[in-house]
């Protein structure tokens, strides 16, 4: 992500895009979402009145909504309860009235009184919320019922904390009975408009308030409707509300028909596995180039080139749709020029993209961000399995071009190490300091604490950079390309040599986690070692080492893995990387320990995974979580601005199963083998419909038996080979 954390002891200078925590949400948040417009709302169905968060609705970087919030008789309202549905598809919102009392302190309206339903959800570009009210006393009632709005057309990076010395025009129209229209005129000359429209007219319209007057007979009802549009004034009527709902709910149907779907023996599984679907459906982006699955909300709900990759690989087997439309969308944003500003050079995978106000003034350098250093080789190693896993030659050939280039790009900075190593630095102030996964200023460093400085060779960069030629020359192989196949495969054999000669460390039973400008090694238990295992380039041996170091109680806190093993330099459960737990590196790493064979540590982190799943809000694993060691009757401690939901952490427990489940699929043959399946403690059964293989579908069941677990063919209905060890 296009952040970085920092410690108290730092200035803010190196430190720009560090998001705060204000302190604790008085009331919990839930997230609607429809393509590039996402809100954040309370659970009262309110914006912008609690502290601790930054509400708000979205579209591309801005927000168009700062406040919206219902008074009742100038009363906030109790809350009875609310929740998100399942799907993510709509907010659901019960309030009722406080004790109304008289100048004398007769209560004249009961507490209880009134119920007022809330329903809220996003389609297209528009928050549609409707207002349910009904009457439960035994007398009529008089009611006055206000909806309070506002907008700062704030930058999401303004959102996020950072302040701005100048700010552009905002105004205000009350256009007729039923509209209103908030407007912005940034510095760059770009006009902003939110419109909210009200169905029925209210009694009154003002800039900043809307007040019915109601009169209900006991059991009497009465609804209000309010649109919220990005953009300019669109008459909307009152079955609107009801039609887009209708529409949205169908079109989010018809995206499942064919997604996997995935049932088991544990209930609370089967939670986690419904929720992460329904969080990828959510942030699925409908781009130019097809769906993309946009990082996370709130902060990150564009388009990121790593984690869109991380998504896409950990979804192959089950969904590898996804990868069509991540390759097809970093393809179009490659990098084709140098620009220093941007860490752009020909070839280069996109890391962020941003268009909101303060990327077009430069004011962050983020509108087309290319410092990453992994992304290309990733983008290349995604090319490579997607071929392998679908047998779709046709686009990756389409792609080619994309290809070579990103393979240009890593082999041109390789050349200027002595071992061949790909490393990073910045070519802007403004850029991020370290361009791996872990971004954070202090997240690469040696065993004494020390930063380590100058250009960084990661050692995860060259495992993926190893994956990514092994993979690709296959289907260079495939295309006719003989020659650039072999120099790919003899490419690869000598960087894998040389990171095991220079990344591993005897003394310490891991890799370290890079090398330094001046060729030191930082000796340092992380979890990026883990990355090698997942890549395929450690030797047998040396991934067993791997693996006993990381399963012991020093990285494994009970709910995971953490990025930094206790006990070194830096390590806080409490940081951003430097010892907290990531959903999707346990995904990578567990699938990094079954490729070598080691089921029972993937089902451990399955199992750990799970258990911090179940105690989370929604059964939702976040982007992040802190690192503390489990205790007996306490639930995984959050991270304050972790994004929820989030994709790569979305996808997790599907690539955890498919660790432990251990599918390798070759669409070329027509064939999926099931390689030494096993089953976490918690699940005795497992049944897989909807997978796909050249069109056809396959269903498959797994039930422990024993020690063992047994495999069986459901369905197969295109004799499709099933291969079950």
């Amino acid at each position: 992500m296009g952040r970085e954390v920092f410690k108290p002891d730092q200035t803010p200078r190196e430190t720009p895009f560090y998001i705060p925590a204000k302190g604790a949400p008085e009331r919990p948040r839930y997230t609607l979402k429809h393509n590039d417009t996402f809100a954040v709302i309370d659970s009262h169905g309110d914006i912008g009145v609690a502290s601790g968060e930054s509400d708000g609705m979205f579209n591309q970087d801005t927000r168009f909504l700062s406040r919206l919030e219902l008074l009742l008789n100038s009363h906030p309202t109790l809350l009875l309860g609310s929740s998100v549905r399942n799907d993510n598809e709509l907010i659901r919102v019960d309030l009722t009235n406080p004790d109304f009392c008289d100048e004398h302190g007769k209560v004249v309206l009961p507490k209880d009184s009134i119920h007022i339903v809330r329903t809220l959800f996003v389609w297209n570009d528009t928050l549609f919320t409707r207002f349910g009210i009904r009457n439960f006393a035994e007398r009529d009632v008089e009611l006055q019922l206000d909806v309070l709005f506002e907008n700062d057309f704030a930058d999401i990076f303004e959102a996020r904390g950072m302040r701005r010395d100048q700010r552009g025009v905002r105004a205000k129209s009350v256009l007729d009975a039923k509209d209103i229209e908030l407007k912005y005129t940034s510095l760059d000359g770009v006009p902003y408009a939110t419109t909210l429209h009200f169905e029925p007219a209210p009694n009154m319209l003002s800039e900043h308030r809307a007040t019915y007057r109601l009169r209900l007979p006991p059991k009497g009802r009465s609804s209000i409707f309010v649109a919220i549009a990005v953009g300019e004034t669109r008459k909307i009527r009152t079955p609107d509300f009801f039609l887009n709902l209708r529409d949205s709910a169908r079109t989010r149907i018809q995206a499942c028909r064919g997604e996997i779907a995935v049932e088991t023996s544990s209930d609370i599984f089967n939670k986690i596995i419904l929720r992460s679907l329904a969080d990828l459906s959510l942030l699925m982006t409908r781009t130019p180039e097809g769906d993309y699955p946009y990082a996370g909300v709130p902060w990150y709900s564009t388009t990121f080139g790593r984690d869109g990759i991380i998504t896409a690989l950990q979804l192959l087997w089950c969904m590898p749709s996804v990868a069509a439309g991540v390759l097809k969308r970093l393809a179009a944003l490659q990098a084709t020029s140098v620009d220093p500003l941007n860490d752009a050079e020909p070839g280069k995978i996109i890391h962020e993209m941003r268009r909101g106000e303060m990327a077009r003034l430069r004011e962050v350098p983020f509108g087309q961000y290319y410092g990453s250093v992994d992304a290309t080789p990733l983008f290349v190693f995604l090319a490579g399995e997607y071929v392998m896993r679908t047998g779709d030659l046709r686009l990756v050939a389409e792609l080619w071009p994309n290809i070579e280039a990103a393979i240009d790009w890593i082999d041109r900075h390789s050349l200027n190490d002595p071992s061949g190593f790909l490393r990073h630095a910045r070519n802007s102030e403004d850029g991020l300091v370290n361009q791996g996964w872990k971004d954070s200023f202090d997240s690469i460093f040696h065993a004494d604490g020390r930063l380590a400085e100058g250009t960084i060779a990661l050692v995860e960069v060259q495992a993926y950079v190893v994956a990514a030629k092994r993979s690709i020359a296959l289907v260079a192989k495939q295309l006719g390309l003989g020659e650039k196949s072999e120099k790919l495969l003899r490419d690869a054999t000598r960087l894998a040599a040389k990171l095991e000669d220079r990344f591993w460390c005897e003394e310490l039973g891991i890799y370290g986690i890079a090398i330094d400008g001046k060729g030191d090694l930082c000796k340092v238990k992380t979890s990026n070692a883990a990355h090698v295992l997942y890549s395929g380039v450690a030797s047998g041996e040396r991934a067993e080492r791997v693996v006993q170091t990381m399963m012991s109680p020093r990285f494994l806190s009970g709910w995971g893995l953490r990025t930094v093993a206790d006990g070194e330099s830096r390590y806080n459960p409490m940081s951003y990387h430097n010892g907290s737990v990531w959903p999707h590196d346990n995904a990578l790493a567990a699938l990094g320990f079954a490729r070598y064979g080691f089921k029972k540590a993937a089902t451990t982190v399955l199992e750990s995974l799970s258990d911090a799943a179940s105690q989370m809000e929604l059964n939702r694993l976040p982007e992040l979580f802190c690192g503390f060691k489990r205790s007996r009757g306490q639930a995984p401690t959050s991270y304050p601005v972790a994004c929820s939901p989030q994709a790569w952490a979305s996808a997790t427990p599907l690539a955890l199963l498919q660790a432990c489940l251990g599918f390798e699929f070759d669409a070329g043959r027509n064939r999926i083998a099931v390689v030494g399946p096993a089953l976490p403690s918690f699940i005795d059964a497992v049944e897989i419909r909807n997978l796909e293989v050249n069109g056809h579908r396959v269903e498959l069941g797994f039930y422990r038996d024993g020690l063992a677990v047994r495999g069986e063919v459901l369905r197969n209905d295109g004799n499709v080979e099933v291969v079950l060890d």
